[in-house]
Parts: C-alpha cells; structure tokens; sequence
C-alpha cells in the first residue's frame, strides 16, 4: 500500500530535500501555498510528529584530514504519511537544523506531495525550482562578498 519512489529518482529526492531543508520557513510557506492553491490537498497521519533533539556537528581539520567532534546542534524532524484518494500512501520526512516544528510539517508535507504524480511536476516547477534558485543567488552573493574581501600575498626574494 505505501508507495516509494523508484531507485532513478533518488537523485531528485535528495536535491528537493535539500533544497525544503536550506529554505527558511516563511519562504517555504508561500511557495508551498502558492504552489498549490486551488489544489485539494490530500490529509495526513503523522508517523513521527514535529520534535526537537540534538545532533552531533562532525569536521574535519583543513576540510580533508581526521574527523573530530565539533560539537551539538539542535535538529528538527518530521515524518509523515498522506492518505492520498487513489490509494497510495507516500511516506514524507524533514529534519533541518533550528527549533521550527511548522518549517518540518511544511517539508514533510512537500516531500510526500512531491512524490506523488499528480502534483509533482507542479511542485517542482512552482516550488522547488524558484527556491533552489533563489538559494543558489544567495551562495553567489556570500561568494561574490567573501571575494570583495580577499587580500593577495606574496613575497619578494631580496637580490643578494
């Protein structure tokens, strides 16, 4: 009765999850209403209601050496199963850093709509696509700052 979605969509299934996961709340809130107004949006059980906990922060020394414990960050999570009217069950999960219990229940609820056919297309084009852009500016602008401020050294061997 649950449905997943096929091994070629994996892929897709991890950029939209991180995607729901880098997008802050009231972001998500607007796209995921805009993206399904007029829609009738199926109910849902939860399997794992909205709750907070901690989760060990990993890194590595110079970004590429031994691991090493940096330290605990707060996590949310979310796990939910839509009763969709033609008989599928899909299963949506979030877990994103901070203490929002709502920002989960919206990207639970995204990812089991994005995994069912009759809204995915829509979802993806409405939701997904303008968000991933929307933080992929967001990186180029940190980038384009970060730049701004970059300072060259060099060395000048003395002629003796």
């Amino acid at each position: 009765m649950c449905t997943s979605i096929e091994p070629r969509d994996a892929r897709s299934r991890r950029e939209w999850m991180a995607v729901l996961a880098r997008t802050p709340r009231d972001a998500l809130k607007h796209a995921l209403d805009a993206a399904l107004e007029g829609a009738k949006v199926p109910e849902y059980e939860w399997l794992r209601a909205p709750d907070i906990g901690l989760a060990m922060v990993r890194a590595r020394i110079g970004g590429t050496g031994d691991a090493f414990n940096l330290g605990e960050t707060t996590v949310t999570r979310a796990t939910l199963r839509l009763r969709a009217d033609d008989g599928s069950a899909p299963v949506g999960v979030a877990v994103h850093m901070g203490r929002d219990r709502e920002r989960a229940t919206l990207a639970a609820l995204a990812d089991a709509l994005l995994q069912m056919p009759r809204f995915a297309d829509r979802l993806q084009a409405q939701l997904i696509e303008p968000l991933a852009a929307r933080i992929a500016d967001e990186k180029r602008r940190r980038q384009a700052e970060a730049a701004a401020t970059k300072v060259e050294f060099f060395t000048m061997v003395r002629g003796e």
